[in-house]
């Protein structure tokens, strides 16, 4: 698999992502805010991580990618949530709906696509709230529509390069914050971050030959 970068890394399904690919033999690089990653993660000391990288600058995440080698795939989980209705939701609030999770994934894909050679893949994250109406979300859900909007428009661009490009579409990831949120809900209905990477692994891999610019759902049961 080679070198893949990993934005979002430190999360809960960023960490899950990260060791699935060390376990098959990629060389992650991680840009990250941090000065260093957290003692926490069991493979800090396995993966290239870039401090002071924020994906919301333009200049930094040009400079990230272009200090890398040849890239094989990008994968792009930075990102935020917020909930509201729309009559409590300032036009602050929607631009940093917008910021955190479009412009992010807009700046790596086109500097992941400059640092791609001989084809590639490309993994965005988009979320259900993008393809199914869901109230109370309408900063975050249009934000990720902005995503999957992104995910296609770009795999019909750079399909002649051979670079696959596709997003997946989570439900409410199973998660110690989101349980810590929802104490009520029905956890085991909901997607786990192993499993979810293990998808995000398959479209960035190699193996995958043929699907580009589809929004996968992974909702599990929820």
């Amino acid at each position: 698999m080679n070198h893949v970068v990993v934005t979002g890394g430190t999360g809960a399904l960023g960490a899950a992502v990260v060791e699935v690919l060390l376990a098959r033999g990629a060389t992650v690089h991680l840009p990250i805010m941090e000065a260093a990653l957290p003692a926490h993660l069991p493979w800090r000391e396995r993966v290239h991580a870039v401090p002071g990288v924020s994906l919301e600058r333009e200049d930094d995440v040009a400079k990230f990618y272009a200090g890398l080698p040849v890239v094989w795939a990008s994968i792009h989980l930075v990102g935020g949530f917020a909930m509201a209705p729309v009559t409590e939701t300032s036009l602050a609030d929607f631009e940093k709906q917008w910021r955190l999770n479009t412009a992010t994934c807009f700046l790596a894909c086109r500097e992941a696509v400059r640092a791609m050679k001989n084809g590639g893949r490309i993994v965005n994250v988009a979320a259900r709230p993008a393809v199914t109406p869901t109230a109370g979300m309408i900063a975050y859900a249009t934000a990720k529509a902005g995503v999957a909007a992104l995910t296609q428009a770009l795999a019909a661009e750079v399909l002649s390069q051979g670079i696959l490009v596709n997003a997946v579409l989570p439900s409410i990831i199973d998660s110690a914050a989101n349980r810590a949120s929802m104490p009520k809900a029905d956890h085991a209905s909901w997607p786990k971050p192993a499993q979810l990477a293990e998808t995000i692994a398959f479209l960035a891999s190699e193996q995958n030959a043929l699907t580009t610019g589809t929004l996968v759902p992974v909702y599990g049961r929820a």
